[in-house]
């Protein structure tokens, strides 16, 4: 098996090589439950390696020179390289996470739209000149790269989330060393040559891969790094925070999760039901804004109720690389038996379980780590299956009386990542986003995503912006210059 096994090696100044060790490790087939890889396994040597290359591309070599829109230019090559590339690009990831090849490939089509958006945003960074209230003098700012970014991205949706970091950063100047998540390194290892087909100097994108103790640690503590990006647990996200207080880096953090979806009682009963089965059954419910509180006003909860439950037994569940397929596997071992964990919890609280709870034992599911989509109804929102981040195909449906008590119960979350209102009602759709505490309200809507629209948590989902114009600025210093053209001498002891 071991001889049979896809082999992947690390990226570093626009090479592949083997990692320091030259150990490596395997990745698994959530499909299968086989490995169907090997993996490099590095250490803080490699990220010394990919750190100096990072460094020296930005300060010492052509990167650092490259006028803006040269740099854009590159990125519009890239985008155009991914497109091409993007059936096989996508089939990896899916082997790699078991993530439905539907969502896949509309996901890597997609990334060149953030190629294409900040590459263009990148000669239209401006400073400002400051009327300055001083005689003969003139003032003004410059709008420069942060430096080397580490950019830190989970197993659930590998490619998108890594581009929603890689293409500020670069619009910005930044170079960048990625550590992909030890579960899905795959797929960013075989895009990393594209960086070099482009014409990205040597050392602007870097990737190594390993496991947090190993390559995490010395990435987020390296005295180089100027900033790290990161999307995954808060467990992780304290450890990250702390490995970068010794150097001051700057953070961005996209944490976890419990997110809200209201159906108020003039919601359109039918829309809200398939925006509630999207918010949690969508990707296998491994989306850090799974709608997995489902808040439903009493006077429709049985009938809704019913509704969803009906349509959740209907989902399709089976081979991620079949298009008819509408619920995939977990991605890792690890993760299917700890949503396993949280459906007994669920249970022995006192939730009643209406579909699920337990694992897929369908012939087309094979011997992957497929869970049934779960419903749990009458749940309090007291209840650890009402409090936890389960990151699965599991969902708690919770009454409410009226408008105050679903925002209390909504907002009653240590996360803010995001948020669903369905509602008929102009005032609702108007109101509801100002009263609840997210990143992100849709209102009618679930899921929706662009490279226009920023996001990011609030709370313990974490903090700063991705996507937008905004998400520039999370990758840029202000440099303020004075330039004095007076010919006064001035007293040296006093400050003027």
């Amino acid at each position: 098996m071991a001889n049979s096994l896809e082999k992947f090696r690390i990226f570093i100044a626009n090479a592949y090589r083997d990692s320091a060790s030259g150990e490596a490790f395997q990745s698994y087939n959530p499909f299968t439950g086989e490995p169907w890889a090997e993996i490099p396994k590095c250490d803080a040597r490699d990220v010394d390696a990919a750190v100096e290359a990072a460094h020296c591309a930005l300060y010492n070599g052509p990167w650092g020179r490259m006028t803006p829109t040269q740099r854009g230019a590159l990125m519009r090559k890239l985008g155009d390289l991914i497109t091409r590339d993007a059936d096989k690009l996508a089939a990896t990831e899916v082997r790699d996470n078991g993530k439905l090849l539907t969502e896949v490939k509309a996901q890597v089509g997609y990334l060149p739209q953030w190629l294409y958006f900040y590459g263009g945003l990148a000669d239209k960074i401006n400073g400002s000149v400051i009327p300055i209230d001083k005689n003969e003098m003139f003032s003004y700012t410059l709008r420069e790269p942060v430096g080397v970014v580490a950019a830190i991205v989970p197993w659930n949706s590998p490619l998108m989330l890594m581009m929603w970091k890689l293409a500020p950063a670069l619009a910005a100047g930044c170079t960048m060393v990625i550590k992909p998540s030890e579960f899905t390194s795959a797929s960013m290892l075989q895009l990393a040559a594209l960086f070099a087909e482009a014409g990205f100097p040597d050392g602007v994108v870097n990737v190594v891969t390993g496991f947090g103790g190993d390559v995490g640690d010395a990435l987020t503590s390296h005295p180089l790094v100027a900033k790290v990006a990161f999307t995954g647990g808060e467990i992780a996200g304290r450890k990250i925070i702390e490995n970068s207080a010794a150097s001051f880096k700057r953070l961005t953090l996209e944490l976890g999760g419990k997110s809200a979806q209201i159906v108020f009682p003039d919601a359109e009963l039918d829309a809200a039901v398939v925006g509630g089965i999207s918010g949690i059954f969508a990707a296998s419910g491994q989306t850090c804004i799974a709608g997995s509180r489902l808040l439903v006003h009493e006077s429709i909860y049985q009938q809704y109720t019913e509704k969803f439950v009906a349509m959740a037994r209907q989902a399709r569940m089976g081979d991620p690389m079949d298009l008819s397929t509408q619920v995939g596997p977990v991605t890792t071992q690890p993760q299917y038996e700890r949503i396993l964990t949280h459906i007994d919890n669920a249970r022995s609280d006192g939730a009643r379980c209406m579909l699920g709870g337990e694992p897929a034992k369908r012939p087309e599911c094979g011997t992957g780590w497929f869970i049934e989509p779960t419903v749990f109804a009458d749940v309090d929102a007291s209840m650890r299956i009402a409090r936890h981040e389960v990151f699965g195909p599991v969902v708690a449906i919770i009454p409410f009386k009226d408008d105050e008590e679903a925002y209390r119960i909504a907002n009653d979350t240590d996360y803010g990542l995001a948020a669903g209102v369905w509602t008929t009602s102009i005032k609702r759709a108007t109101v509801a986003p100002k009263r609840l505490r997210a990143g992100t309200v849709w209102v009618n809507t679930y899921r929706a995503a662009s490279f226009l629209a920023p996001f990011g948590g609030v709370k313990m989902s974490g903090f700063g912006r991705e996507n937008g114009v905004e998400a520039i600025d999370q990758y840029l210093e202000t440099k303020c210059v004075w330039l004095s053209y007076g010919s006064d001498t001035r007293n040296p002891f006093v400050m003027g």
